[in-house]
């Protein structure tokens, strides 16, 4: 494969995942993740918000399962139906799940129906929930593992495989038995569970060649959730064997001290797209096979997922250090845009209709006439509502403490958004680290109990 040549064959793709109109998580950044890597991609999104709801505050729409079998309709009756490839991410509520499934269940029945089980491929992200909490409705955990079986390839984080496996995952044996579990009761062919982060993790035998930088520590009051502070994170993941046996691999990489959005969506895309640039590149005919599984033979260091997942860290570790670089730069340009804005709205609030706006924003220094100082006067001593002086006095340190406490509470609400403008994922700055990574990471094999 030439420089500018994709890294895959012609691939048609359906992502199904959320949308916002600025930023880059769900199907924004797993789009044009895929597309840069030269695949045709349709696009069904499952909310269309404004931002993500890491800001805090957003506006937008979910869609409803109806919805969902209505647009999929519209793709069948033009025959724009023709996927080799699906990926899911975040879907809204049980019902949704259902009807995405659906989808999937029919595009896999179909190639099955027709001899060619390797010509559709089913990337299923279970979103559900992280660091020990749902962020969906609990009615959605069954449906995910009712769905899973149909899948080719899940990437659930450490909470989302103890969803499903119904295993605690505390260090590397419990990690592997829920693996196990995953592949024996689901018959998965393949896993990885990503943001691992566990007391006994190793780091890979080959260090990136690259070091990471550590960006600056985030303020007090930003608020947003942190992922554990460890020095390094790892994924790890499994093909199965013909019965059903885990063939395991890790793989460690230097954890960046900051939060970001978006990272799952953009690494389920690029799995998505390496996972089939390495099964082309495997010696056999792995197309042909159901799920693109390997012999029973193949090592799990020579497994396509192992190889693609290698890719995929080399390319997120790029962006994600490069993002980190470039945030404080970020945050202050935000900063003067956020002064600016209120002082441009101070503006328009005073104009000409303010007593004591001179038209341009800023306060008249004349003195004030004599029956404004006799009211001011009569107000001091407690004569104009017969309010004592001590009484007056509390009313007034109450009152400016409640606007200190306001002013401190916008204060953190504009840098909490500032930060979060500053972590979305520079992706479209730095589509070489895409392509054509340069930092390397190395899997290495893990025994299953």
């Amino acid at each position: 494969m030439s420089d500018g040549e994709p890294p895959v064959p012609d691939t048609r793709v359906l992502a199904v995942a959320s949308h916002v109109v600025s930023g880059y998580v769900g199907n924004k950044i797993a789009v044009f993740s895929m597309q840069s890597l030269g695949c045709d991609v349709a696009a069904l999104n499952t909310v269309q918000f404004s931002n993500h709801t890491g800001y805090r505050q957003f506006t937008g729409t979910r869609v409803s399962a109806s919805e969902i079998r209505d647009l999929y309709k519209g793709l069948k009756q033009s025959y724009l139906d023709d996927f080799d490839m699906m990926l899911s991410g975040y879907v809204p509520g049980a019902p949704a799940l259902e009807a995405v499934g659906e989808i999937a269940k029919e595009l896999k029945e179909r190639v099955k129906s027709r001899g060619r089980p390797g010509d559709f491929f089913w990337v299923l992200d279970p979103v559900m929930g992280d660091n020990g909490s749902l962020y969906v409705a609990q009615d959605v955990v069954p449906v995910y593992k009712g769905l899973v079986g149909w899948a080719d390839l899940i990437l659930p984080n450490q909470f989302e495989a103890e969803l499903l496996s119904e295993v605690k995952i505390v260090d590397m044996p419990s990690l592997t038995r829920a693996i196990s579990v995953l592949h024996s009761r689901y018959a998965i062919p393949h896993i990885i569970i990503t943001s691992v982060s566990l007391p006994d993790s190793t780091p890979s035998s080959t260090a990136p060649n690259s070091s990471a930088p550590t960006p600056p520590p985030q303020e007090e009051g930003e608020g947003q959730s942190q992922p554990p502070r460890t020095k390094t994170l790892s994924v790890v993941g499994s093909s199965m064997t013909s019965t059903r046996q885990p063939r395991a691999f890790q793989i460690s990489f230097p954890a960046i001290d900051c939060y970001f959005s978006g990272t799952g969506d953009m690494f389920s895309a690029l799995m998505l797209v390496r996972m089939r640039e390495a099964v082309y590149n495997t010696e056999g005919d792995l197309t042909g096979r159901e799920s693109w599984l390997s012999d029973d033979s193949v090592d799990a260091l020579d497994l396509p997922l192992a190889k693609a997942a290698e890719k995929v860290l080399g390319s997120m570790h790029e962006v994600l250090t490069k993002t980190a670089e470039g945030m404080k730069g970020r945050v202050e340009r935000g900063r003067r845009f956020v002064e600016e804005e209120e002082r441009w709205r101070a503006q328009r609030q005073n104009g000409n209709g303010d007593v004591n706006g001179n038209g341009d924003g800023h306060v008249d220094k004349k003195p004030k006439l004599e029956s404004e100082q006799t009211t001011t006067n009569g107000r001091a001593n407690g004569n104009g509502n017969g309010t004592s002086d001590a009484e007056e006095k509390e009313k007034e340190k109450t009152g400016q403490e409640e606007r200190i406490k306001e002013e401190e509470a916008e204060g953190k609400k504009r840098l909490h958004l500032m930060k979060s403008k500053a972590a979305e994922l520079r992706l479209v700055r730095h589509l070489d680290s895409l392509r054509r990574p340069k930092v390397e990471f190395r899997a290495r094999r893990i025994e299953c109990s």
